[in-house]
């Protein structure tokens, strides 16, 4: 089902300046509106990162009406987190309502299936999903992705660890067996060979587990001197929650490659966070001009700091929007071509949209939790250990784009 969020007049919010420049090409006449699908999973395993993506596209909507002056609405598009399920909410979106923007797709195996959907109608579908194929061998013109992939989460995690802990010799790693999975797992025990680090075992689980003790077993019997968790959002917590109720910070260090930040840390407690390292693609601490304007207008409009799943949303669905009025089009190729190759003050600093694969370049973080007592508000649970960009050519990655 596809629920209607409501059309969003000018003047809505204000500080709607916010990282867009000003643009040329032909506008929009004044009464046509600008439409984004926002498809992403509102029920199901994955449903907190949704429900934060909404409210990031929100935010994006309100604060595009005021600065273009015209009529701008998003739309809820419940995946599930499923392939199927997603193709048939984006097919429904274009046929019903004429969208051929999308900002979402939080897993990476619908996100693939949408990125090819997008391609065969016209449309633009703009993702934070980590699989290095999105912009790698199954790369196309009609898909974009904000987030780091999975070579460069990898790169800004394990191997600044790797150097960071010498002592640990012996790596034992737990991966959700689908691509996303798989792209990290591969990554991780490419740097394993290239630092002489031994790869004592792997536990592989579907996208449905939720009991992760017998995983854990396994782990503490290869006597592992680090545990790398390589799945997301809900089953990254459980295994965290139940290595740390099993004793594990005390026997190897804990590192989660990619977290999915703060929604995260709040639901586990600093407790649990203390001492283990996580990977996010984003921080609401982080000291960039365009993040500290997009935290004072979350905290305006909702009361709370922005997460990586409302942050992310909002981006891409500010990029989308603003790439439309530049275009002064939705028409999908005219969209693309807008966005390809532009540099803009993002989230994480300076962001620039890669014009060989259309992926965006922009940090990775590398975070170890606070003790509470080192808190300096609710919301303080980690502290930056290390930053940076690392991301394959677009050639090394197999993207060719046609």
């Amino acid at each position: 089902m596809i629920n209607r969020r409501r059309v969003l007049q000018a003047g809505a919010l204000a500080g709607s300046s916010l990282i867009l420049p000003a643009l040329g090409g032909r506008a929009f006449s004044a009464s046509e509106a600008i439409k984004i699908g926002i498809p992403v999973p509102i029920s199901g395993a994955f449903a907190a990162n949704g429900k934060f993506a909404s409210l990031g596209a929100i935010l994006a909507a309100e604060q595009a009406s005021k600065q273009f002056g015209r009529d701008v609405s998003t739309l809820d598009l419940d995946t599930e987190g499923k392939p199927a399920t997603a193709v048939r909410k984006v097919q429904d979106a274009l046929d019903s309502s004429g969208i051929k923007l999308f900002a979402g797709g939080i897993l990476s195996s619908e996100s693939l299936a949408m990125g090819k959907e997008a391609l065969r109608r016209n449309g633009v579908f703009f993702t934070t999903a980590g699989a290095d194929e999105i912009t790698g061998s199954d790369c196309n013109a009609a898909t974009f992705r904000w987030s780091v992939p999975t070579y460069g989460a990898i790169e800004q995690t394990v191997r600044p660890l790797i150097d960071l802990l010498p002592n640990a010799k012996k790596w034992y790693t737990i991966t959700p067996q689908y691509v996303f999975g798989e792209g990290l797992l591969g990554v991780s025990k490419a740097i394993f060979a290239e630092k002489g680090i031994e790869h004592v075992g792997n536990s592989y689980h579907s996208l449905t587990e939720k009991e992760f003790s017998g995983y854990l077993t396994n782990a503490i019997a290869a006597a592992p001197d680090a545990l790398l968790i390589l799945n997301f959002g809900s089953q990254s917590s459980d295994t965290l929650r139940q290595a740390v109720s099993f004793g594990l910070k005390n026997r190897m260090t804990i590192v989660v490659a990619w977290a999915s930040g703060l929604e995260q840390f709040e639901a586990l407690g600093a407790d649990i966070c203390e001492g283990v390292y996580f990977g996010a693609q984003y921080w609401h601490g982080v000291d960039a001009p365009g993040n500290q304007a997009l935290v004072k207008s979350v905290r305006e409009r909702f009361n709370i700091n922005p997460n990586y799943s409302l942050a992310g949303s909002y981006i891409l669905t500010k990029l989308l929007i603003e790439a439309a009025v530049q275009a002064g089009s939705t028409d999908g190729d005219k969209v693309a071509a807008a966005l390809r190759g532009k540099v803009y003050e993002g989230l994480t600093g300076e962001e620039t949209i890669r014009a060989g694969d259309n992926q965006v370049i922009k940090d990775y973080y590398l975070m170890k939790g606070k003790a509470k007592k080192d808190m300096a508000d609710k919301d303080d649970f980690v502290d930056i250990v290390s930053r940076g960009k690392s991301f394959l050519s677009p050639e090394a990655a197999g993207c060719k784009l046609g």
